[in-house]
């Protein structure tokens, strides 16, 4: 039986953590840049955006130039294997509407928002090492590497701004 994943954050991996890594690159930027809760969230939306539509436009001229297709053909299934990309911002945003509608600071609610983003990297890549047989430790370790990830994105983008 097939699980359900609408938004292909499972079957999308690399989409996934493609879309997650910008935001947790937007969020650690926004923690002590963005002016409101709007701004922050309208930076992360047009930041995954201009990386999902590029994603979007790379899968789709490789299905027309690899396998031959024609590019509505190459758009379809550029949609439907891109997706993730964007989904992928849907639950950071949320976990910042959410903080903030529950009365924490812009900036707590950024900081949460970003532990969440660094947190799914982690859950990603712990899922990967259990999809590819890894023992716990190992499941742990490739967990551990995903969240290194995410805080290196927060550091690096921290450290440039």
């Amino acid at each position: 039986m097939r699980r359900a994943d609408p938004l292909g954050l499972v079957s999308g991996g690399e989409g996934a953590i493609t879309g997650t890594v910008v935001c947790a690159a937007v969020i650690a930027y926004g923690v002590g840049h963005a002016e409101s809760t709007a701004h922050l969230s309208v930076a992360i939306v047009a930041t995954v955006g201009v990386y999902w539509v590029a994603h979007l436009h790379a899968v789709t001229i490789g299905s027309s130039l690899t396998h031959g297709h024609h590019p509505l053909e190459a758009l379809r299934h550029a949609l439907v294997e891109t997706l993730p990309v964007a989904a992928a911002s849907i639950i950071p945003l949320v976990a910042l509407l959410v903080t903030r509608l529950a009365g924490a600071s812009l900036s707590g609610s950024a900081w949460t928002a970003l532990a969440v983003t660094i947190g799914l990297l982690a859950v990603y890549s712990y899922a990967a090492g259990a999809r590819g047989g890894l023992d716990l430790g190992g499941r742990i370790t490739s967990a551990a590497a995903g969240a290194c990830v995410g805080v290196l994105v927060a550091l690096l983008k921290v450290a440039l701004h």
